[in-house]
């Protein structure tokens, strides 16, 4: 199993970058593939990005539109997303995942199908 920590959370202005990381030890990170999702206040977790095991499929919500940017480096068993322009309704706890070990198809939007969760970290947008 995996274990997961994000980082990078805060507070920013709409219209300014801000970037959460995740950071895996346990098993090797790059037997994953690995999604992002957060959870506003009041609100059900949504699935943000994901990334394949390799680094080269992505997946982006439609709300994202071209404006977030989902990576990992293998080598140093980390993910991020990259986030511009975020705007007030970006204000969540965001939480990094891992899909189940050795799955090689295309990043999943939906949560039932990742196994391993970080605890999240708070990003807080403001007009």
């Amino acid at each position: 199993q995996v274990q997961l920590v994000e980082s990078g959370g805060g507070l920013v202005q709409a219209g300014d970058s801000l970037r959460v990381s995740c950071a895996a030890t346990g098993r090797t990170f790059g037997n994953y593939a690995m999604g992002w999702f957060r959870q506003a206040p009041g609100k059900e977790r949504e699935f943000v990005a994901g990334v394949n095991w390799s680094g080269d499929s992505t997946k982006y919500a439609d709300f994202v539109r071209g404006r977030f940017t989902v990576s990992r480096d293998n080598t140093k068993n980390t993910g991020s997303l990259q986030m511009n322009s975020p705007r007030p309704a970006a204000t969540a706890v965001y939480y990094c995942a891992t899909a189940h070990a050795d799955y090689t198809g295309p990043p999943y939007s939906t949560s039932r199908r990742y196994a391993n969760w970080g605890q999240g970290t708070q990003d807080t947008v403001s007009s």
